[in-house]
């Protein structure tokens, strides 16, 4: 069986599913490295506008495969350093990332939820980081990106207890963009990768790198990166790439409040 699946279920877009759902997409060495491989390739495809990331079956991600790395002489080694770096793949990917988040989202999976650009939810997914309750500390991110998204206390929270947090409290709580019934959540999301996908690929890519880098830093220094990158973007626009992009979104516009998309 395959650890990852990929599919392109619209155009422009990339579905990357965990396949292990025997083990609720525990994270072994093989399905980090495959997943990585997926996205990285999406991120280089030039036909590519998005990617959804999910899992099969009930759960997006039980987390680390635990059983794998208690084995006697400890998990596989990758086929390169930094080859399983799933989370980085995600963050690094220069096409935005939709987590469609299914079910279960545990500790390494909740970290790659969070990695995502967009997070889209079932309301059967829950989320839980148990570092605290297995002895160990994270090293994919979370303790720096939940506290970004849901604030510090709400973050200490859930770390230091390691309770489960339901999806309707993570929408309420900032967490989650939206919150699906389970059959509406995969097209919900391609949809709205194909929407993202249908944009400028150039100008979407500059938007999140804009918007990750501006994140790092004070308001009056992202405001600078902000003016250099436009400026540079803006350098190879033409003025009739404009025009034929206005006539689309006027196009879009009139279909939307006719009620036809």
């Amino acid at each position: 069986m395959e650890l990852v699946l990929v599919d392109r279920p619209a155009e422009g877009v990339v579905l990357v599913t965990l396949n292990r759902p025997e083990a609720r997409n525990a994270l072994s060495v093989g399905l980090r490295e495959a997943a990585s491989d997926a996205i990285r390739a999406a991120g280089e495809d030039e036909r590519v506008g998005a990617v959804v990331l999910t899992g099969a079956g009930a759960a997006f991600s039980a987390g680390v495969d635990l059983k794998e790395l208690g084995a006697p002489g400890g998990p596989p080694k990758p086929s390169s350093r930094g080859a399983d770096d799933m989370v980085r793949a995600i963050v690094e990917c220069p096409k935005p990332v939709i987590g469609a988040i299914n079910g279960l989202a545990i500790t390494g999976g909740f970290e790659l939820a969070i990695a995502c650009d967009i997070i889209l939810a079932s309301s059967e997914a829950r989320f839980a980081d148990t570092h605290a309750r297995v002895g160990i500390l994270p090293r994919w991110g979370i303790s720096q990106r939940l506290p970004r998204l849901i604030g510090m206390s709400r973050a200490k929270q859930l770390s230091f207890s390691g309770d489960f947090c339901d999806a309707a409290t993570a929408e309420r709580w900032g967490l989650v963009n939206q919150v699906f019934e389970p059959e509406r959540l995969l097209p919900e999301a391609i949809a709205l990768a194909a929407a993202i996908a249908g944009n400028d690929r150039r100008a979407v890519a500059n938007l999140k790198r804009v918007y990750d880098g501006g994140a790092l830093l004070s308001m009056e220094e992202g405001l600078k990166l902000e003016k250099r990158l436009a400026d540079e973007h803006m350098a190879s626009v033409r003025p009739e790439d404009i025009a034929a992009r206005r006539a689309a979104v006027q196009a879009r516009n009139r279909a939307q409040a006719s009620g036809d998309s």
